[in-house]
């Protein structure tokens, strides 16, 4: 065969991939009901025990990386995968595949929400707020236990909650996050670490990615505080929640509160309709962010600014993972790295915690009706009720309690 000819036929079997990645992730992403945690026994299922693209060693190297860094944890496993496959466009094959399902229902429901304004809209929205408060309560509890299990650690998340609740301000809660992560590496390490391998494997794509993760994070804000035009706002704003999400993707709840309803983009009560609506879909829960770029009062089309907000919120976190995969077997032998992150972990518990008072319970609790449906949906969830019969069930009750009461 000639040198055109194995070309052409290498550049078809590229096609070929890329294409399986994005139909394998689209049918995960119609499918993966459950948080984060269900996404990785989905990925486990399909790709490594059915499909055979990767090894379970290699998939649990993944799985720990992403689950130590900043972002949405089951989308980050996702694109590494696609990374490892077919390169960065197969990166954006499993990213476009995962995420499309949730984020068009979530740009529907943006769509609908002007014409929610009856009494029967007002009282659906309030039960999906209602949802809010019981699955960032369970989300609190279920990470405490998680994060909070030394003396050190429960100290560094009840600092960062009582600042937080003190100092509402968005500023704050990056620097919380930081400072405990600052705090851990000292307080929380345990042993000497994993030695063995010695020479860092950075290559020029990791490099490159590294500085363009570190570029944006520090250049965003800057222009976006010159030139003052909302989508640099947006860009700047959503891309700094993406970059500071450690723990779990309830976690960026008190972050997007501060980006968008901080500014005064939006209001209490749409804000935590859309948060929980985004519960009861499958995929990532990251997808709220196009729904709030969608429904933000920022003067730009609704859905060029859904768009802009869903892909700044996920962009660190994969130029996070194209940058440290390959270093990662080195990475994970440094005890300070695991108990930055370990420390950054705890604090963010307490910001959690400080926004499920307010806005959460704040904005959605009025009185002993609301109180004891989000309290039978946090036992409900801790029973391992599923989100799809939960969630409906809070709403229809909340709905016919405030329509009989008036």
């Amino acid at each position: 065969m000639s040198g055109a000819g194995r070309q052409t036929d290498h550049a078809d079997r590229a096609r070929g991939n890329r294409l399986a990645i994005l139909v394998a992730f689209f049918k995960l992403g119609l499918t993966s009901f459950g948080g984060p945690t269900a996404h990785i026994a989905y990925f486990r299922n399909d790709l490594v025990v059915r499909r055979q693209w990767l090894t379970e060693e290699q998939y649990a190297e993944i799985v720990t990386l992403c689950q130590l860094l900043p972002g949405p944890t089951s989308s980050q496993i996702g694109f590494a995968i696609g990374l490892k496959r077919a390169g960065p466009q197969g990166g954006v094959a499993a990213f476009t595949g995962f995420t499309a399902p949730s984020a068009l229902i979530m740009f529907a429901f943006a769509a609908g929400l002007p014409l929610a304004t009856g009494m029967l809209s007002k009282a659906l929205l309030h039960g999906l707020m209602l949802v809010a408060v019981s699955v960032v309560a369970h989300a609190v509890l279920g990470m405490a236990l998680s994060f909070w299990k030394t003396v050190a650690s429960a100290l560094i998340g009840i600092s960062a909650l009582g600042v937080a609740l003190l100092t509402p301000a968005a500023w704050v809660q990056p620097l919380l996050i930081v400072g405990g992560g600052l705090v851990g590496s000292l307080m929380l390490r345990e042993g000497s670490g994993d030695h063995s391998s010695t020479g860092w494997a950075f290559n020029m794509r990791s490099l490159i990615s590294l500085g363009v993760f570190a570029s944006l994070m520090a250049g965003l804000p800057l222009l976006a505080t010159a030139g003052g035009q909302s989508w640099l706002e947006i860009a700047a704003g959503f891309y700094r929640a993406g970059a500071f999400v450690f723990g779990g993707g309830h976690v960026v709840l008190p972050l997007l509160e501060a980006e968008t309803v901080g500014r005064g983009w939006l209001d209490q009560e749409t804000f935590l309709a859309g948060y929980g609506i985004a519960q009861a879909v499958p995929g990532p829960l990251f997808t709220f962010a196009g729904y709030l770029g969608a429904v933000s009062n920022t003067g730009m089309q609704p859905y060029i600014a859904g768009l802009l907000a869903l892909i700044a919120i996920f962009l660190p976190g994969f130029l996070l993972v194209t940058s440290l995969l390959p270093v990662w077997r080195q990475l994970r032998g440094i005890p300070s790295a695991i108990a930055a992150v370990a420390g950054a972990n705890a604090a963010v518990v307490g910001l959690l915690s400080a926004a499920l008072w307010d806005p959460v319970i704040c904005s959605a609790v009025f009185g002993p009706i609301d109180l004891f449906l989000a309290g039978l949906g946090f036992t409900l969830l801790q029973i391992r009720t599923p989100t799809f019969i939960v969630i409906p069930a809070i709403v229809a009750l909340s709905t016919g309690a405030t329509l009989l009461t008036g």
